[in-house]
């Protein structure tokens, strides 16, 4: 059982910066971060195989793309997710999560396929 922690979430304006972080106790293949916003589905933002040294095997959903980074550090054994410009559409609960999805991890993460989750941490950017 893998032990997530993740943490870092704020409120911020239009056009802000954050980062998440994930503490996970335990190994990891593929790690992922998922949203969900009040009345939608719960959707998989970006993942990352945590294996990878001097190199990065990622996914990122379009919504995203150009604007988030995702990363992993092996020694600290924590998964990030650096947010830039950020907009109100990225209000949401963010969670982290932990698995071995069956189509490796430069995929659109399914939640079926995470089967270790944090507890989630709020993020909200005003208009």
């Amino acid at each position: 059982q893998v032990q997530l922690a993740d943490s870092g979430g704020a409120s911020v304006q239009a056009g802000g910066s954050l980062r998440l972080s994930c503490e996970a106790s335990g190994y990891t293949f593929c790690m992922a971060w998922f949203r969900q916003a009040p009345g939608k589905e719960r959707e998989g933002v970006a993942s990352i195989y945590t294996g990878g040294v001097g190199f990065r095997i990622t996914y990122y959903a379009d919504s995203v793309k150009g604007r988030f980074s995702i990363s992993h550090d092996n020694a600290k054994n924590t998964m990030y997710l650096q947010m830039d410009s950020l907009k109100p559409e990225d209000t949401a609960m963010y969670y982290c999560a932990a698995g071995r999805p069956s189509g490796g991890c430069a995929v659109s993460p399914l939640i079926s396929e995470y089967g270790d989750w944090g507890q989630g941490t709020q993020v909200t950017v005003a208009s």
